[in-house]
């Protein structure tokens, strides 16, 4: 900030005070965008410092966050002191009901699950109960051990895919014996 008021020479107002004679001398239903702001100041004031550009961009965010200027739809104009403030984006929050007087508030309970309590006592274990089903138990069976063609009187043992003894995987194609075909001449 200190470098604008030493580059600018002593004879020009500062930028928020030309940005706004420029709106108001523009006098644009719409509002003003940064190029015709930019030419008036550099027809009404000649001697302009050399970051004018970045100067007056940077003036221009400034007074549009602090609400001395309105953007929209790449404009700028002074705010309607009569129009109603703008909302924001998403959905307005429902409005609060108003609590009786002498109406007392609880704690107010935090996001998520509660942590659990370190010095309650250990629970006791589940135990199953059977709800009257079928009797089985639920879930997919467990795989069955079943004896290998090795040595005989092995006990060595594989685990297969099913209970129904057929091996996992594709079958192996059967190879048939080439016979000779003799052609008629």
């Amino acid at each position: 900030m200190a470098t604008e008021e030493v580059n600018k020479p002593p004879s020009l107002p500062p930028y928020p005070e030309m940005i706004i004679r420029a709106i108001e001398a523009l006098n644009d239903e719409n509002g003003s965008n940064k190029s015709s702001i930019s030419k008036y100041i550099e027809s009404t004031y000649g001697d302009l410092p050399a970051g004018h550009s970045a100067l007056l961009s940077h003036h221009l965010n400034r007074m549009k966050d602090s609400g001395e200027l309105v953007f929209w739809k790449n404009n700028y104009s002074k705010p309607d002191p009569n129009a109603p403030p703008r909302r924001g984006r998403g959905r307005p929050p429902k409005p609060k009901v108003p609590l009786p007087p002498g109406a007392v508030l609880g704690p107010v309970r935090g996001r998520g699950r509660p942590p659990k309590d370190p010095n309650a006592p250990p629970k006791p274990p589940k135990v199953k109960v059977s709800s009257g089903g079928s009797g089985k138990p639920r879930g997919r069976p467990r795989k069955m051990a079943r004896p290998t063609g090795g040595i005989a009187g092995s006990s060595a043992t594989t685990v297969t895919a099913s209970s129904t003894g057929k091996p996992r995987g594709r079958p192996p194609k059967e190879k048939t014996p080439l016979t000779e075909v003799s052609v008629e001449q």
